[in-house]
């Protein structure tokens, strides 16, 4: 059993049970009814056009903000660039109800909802012997060999490079 609605410019299949979400309905109803029935279907493979009077009814579950949604516009070499972001409103709804020639096709009951819990909070946290530290540059650099001098990092000592030149000052005395 389903039935094809328009709401908000848009058509939905839907059937008993169903949770849908439309565009922004007005006002803090609890009860929608959907007027605008296209079509039905009984049973399977058949669809057709509601005889008489034809009625959708809907639960409101919530009032919810789609994905933002970014509008860039660009124009190369002009300097012109323009960010706008836009939030559609819907609001969820349940189909609790199809009636149509003299037929009625209810949802069945839903259980309660159960609220769910925040996760554990922040002084709840792993204990800290297990906590990894990353090393910074500045601690890669001590322990490398100090200050970080250009003969401290090719293996060199600190002091000046005689000892390794071929015919200096260091070499003459030896």
């Amino acid at each position: 059993m389903y039935a094809v609605i328009r709401a908000g410019g848009k058509q939905y299949r839907v059937t008993p049970g169903d949770v849908i979400r439309v565009e922004k309905l007005a006002g803090d109803q609890q009860q929608v009814e959907f007027g605008d029935v296209l079509a039905v279907s009984a049973n399977q493979g058949e669809l057709g056009k509601p005889q008489g009077e034809a009625r959708v009814v809907g639960q409101v579950l919530d009032q919810v903000l789609g994905d933002k949604v970014l509008v860039f516009h660009y124009k190369r070499k002009k300097q012109y660039k323009k960010l706008q972001g836009h939030r559609q409103q819907y609001t969820a709804v349940r189909i609790t109800e199809i009636a149509f020639d003299g037929q009625s096709f209810k949802a069945p009951e839903q259980a309660p909802v159960a609220v769910k819990r925040p996760k554990a909070s922040a002084g709840d946290a792993a204990p800290e012997g297990n906590v990894a530290t990353a090393k910074t540059a500045s601690d890669k650099k001590s322990a490398a060999g100090g200050a970080g001098s250009k003969a401290a990092r090719h293996g060199g000592s600190s002091k000046t490079s005689a000892s390794k030149s071929k015919g200096g000052a260091a070499a003459k005395r030896e």
